[in-house]
């Protein structure tokens, strides 16, 4: 008896099709031009640095974290925090047209989530992102 196919790709929730990642930005290019052309608004828990752009396509997402909050595991829980309060916050607002970086802190990790999120709408509105 042959086995049987299994399906292919992710799996789908029960609910409908999960909503889209957004774009990310990935190249250490494309970091270093929102870095130097960008604005750049630090707040308690982050920093943000964003670049608009002239085509109004969906907004980019990139977030890093310094080797100076801390060794692998530790960055990567920080990086997840910021992967989660940026879906979260941009969710009820969606961006078109801008490029976004998040730079993690020490403090990053350590902060009230709730907190965090408020932090990242308050370097929104003081890099001037809609």
């Amino acid at each position: 008896m042959a086995p049987a196919p299994h399906a292919s790709g992710p799996h789908l929730p029960a609910g409908g099709p999960r909503p889209r990642k957004p774009h990310r930005l990935t190249r250490r290019a494309e970091f270093l031009a929102v870095a130097a052309k960008g604005r750049r608004a630090a707040v308690h828990g982050l920093v943000l640095q964003a670049l608009p752009r002239e085509d109004q396509g969906p907004m980019r997402l990139g977030f890093t974290v310094t080797k100076k909050v801390g060794n692998a595991v530790v960055r990567n829980r920080t990086r997840r925090r910021l992967k989660e309060a940026a879906r979260l916050a941009l969710a009820e607002a969606p961006l078109t047209g801008v490029d976004l970086v998040l730079i993690g802190r020490d403090s990053t990790r350590a902060r009230p989530f709730a907190e965090l999120q408020d932090d990242l709408r308050r370097a929104l509105k003081k890099a001037g992102v809609p």
